[in-house]
């Protein structure tokens, strides 16, 4: 046993001190933070052109109208400036409020159409001051006045809950079968390539001499599971860290409030059973990936032993998208049981809540069982298959090896 974990924690350290480890890890970060740091710079560069400039004779009506709306320019105080700055591109138009005979009015001018937005909160800011102003105009008493401001309502019922789980739902299935598949292909030629580099050399029959083989493998295998738990492990932390820091944001923190029960719903379902399938597929495809490798003459095949893999990984990742809004078919029954592809169909029925805990522990029983067995066989067939070093073809040697098992 101790061994097994030399071994498993030499293939650990040396996984995790590449470079190529390193920039996988910090890849996505690097990537969100970019992503971020070009739209900040950009929205603050052509927020100026985004803005509209508000001029009045009338100062109160202009203060009014700014007081009531957001993200105008407030330092542009004449029509002449505001041609110049549009000239310019510094703005996106601007609007002149005027009154003529008790009749508000306003004029916008600009590159392009008023947005949605702000032509509904002008028209609006417009009747108000229109009505207050036929109010005063008429000499309406004041029981006249509450008639005539009375107005008709309309009242939504909305199941909010429902719709938020639903958006829950999906939003939970895409990033998880999304994690799935990129951690997958991405461990799969790691493990071809590990077991391949060995391939034929002279230490390793020193080392079967003084271990098994099953124990060396189980070592190799558990080492590789020990960098992708790493790799999980490090993005539930930096996913955290980004989570606090969004909500404790200013700007941010507005967002998160409103959308607070849909981000909580998704953690949820992430960090529940789904967690363990994940793992658990990972785990199998990579004994697969590793039975790759070991089977290759050369460690320059690795890359294309592990192609099977791949290609079983990527059928289960699209098996899954004609499915999504029918979960109650057969087909998703029967393959949530089936090793390879229930760590795809299974988190679909968990997130969806089709499935029971009785169905979830048979299916996961079953792909430990798969995971176990094929283990074994492996282990069992790993020193004849490191130590051969006949020239077939992958193909060839595949079919070869499962014809004449010892």
């Amino acid at each position: 046993m101790r061994k097994t974990w030399i071994v498993t924690f030499e293939t650990y350290l040396r996984q995790i001190k590449s470079w190529s480890f390193l920039f996988m890890i910090l890849g996505p970060f690097l990537m969100i933070g970019l992503t971020i740091g070009i739209s900040y710079v950009s929205a603050n560069s052509t927020s100026s052109s985004r803005e509209v400039a508000v001029i009045s004779d009338s100062q109160p009506l202009r203060q009014a109208f700014i007081k009531q709306n957001d993200g105008l320019n407030t330092k542009i105080t004449t029509v002449k400036a505001a041609k110049q700055a549009l000239k310019k591109d510094h703005l996106a138009g601007y609007l002149v409020l005027t009154t003529d005979n008790q009749q508000f009015k306003a004029d916008y001018h600009g590159s392009d159409s008023m947005g949605s937005s702000l032509r509904a909160q002008t028209q609006n800011f417009l009747v108000t001051y229109q009505q207050a102003a036929n109010y005063q105009q008429a000499n309406l008493t004041t029981k006249q006045r509450k008639t005539l401001a009375r107005t008709p309502t309309l009242t939504q019922h909305i199941a909010k809950k429902t719709g938020t789980a639903n958006t829950a739902k999906k939003i939970s299935f895409w990033l998880l079968v999304t994690m799935i598949y990129i951690i997958l292909i991405t461990y799969s030629s790691i493990a071809a390539q590990e077991i391949a580099s060995e391939k034929g050399t002279k230490i390793m029959e020193i080392i079967f001499s003084s271990t098994t083989a099953t124990s060396y493998f189980i070592g190799k295998i558990t080492g590789i599971l020990l960098v992708i738990l790493t790799q999980i492990v490090v993005y539930l932390l930096g996913g955290w860290a980004g989570y606090q820091f969004a909500i404790n944001n200013a700007k941010l923190k507005p967002l998160f409030t409103e959308y607070h029960s849909l981000i909580n719903a998704v953690i949820h379902n992430l960090l529940n059973m789904n967690l363990v399938y994940l793992l658990l597929g990972v785990v199998i495809y990579t004994v697969l990936s590793a039975y790759s490798g070991a089977i290759v003459a050369k460690a320059e095949d690795a890359s294309k032993a592990a192609q099977p893999v791949v290609m079983l990984s990527m059928l289960g990742f699209f098996l899954t998208f004609p499915f999504q809004s029918n979960l109650d078919a057969p087909f998703v029954k029967i393959m949530s049981y089936v090793p390879f592809f229930s760590s795809y169909f299974m988190p679909m029925r968990i997130i969806n809540g089709t499935a029971n805990g009785l169905e979830q522990g048979l299916s996961l029983a079953i792909l430990l069982a798969a995971i176990g067995l094929f283990a074994w066989y492996i282990g069992s067939q790993y020193q004849r298959l490191m130590l051969q070093t006949d020239s077939k073809s992958i193909w060839q040697q595949w079919i070869h090896d499962w014809r004449h098992q010892d």
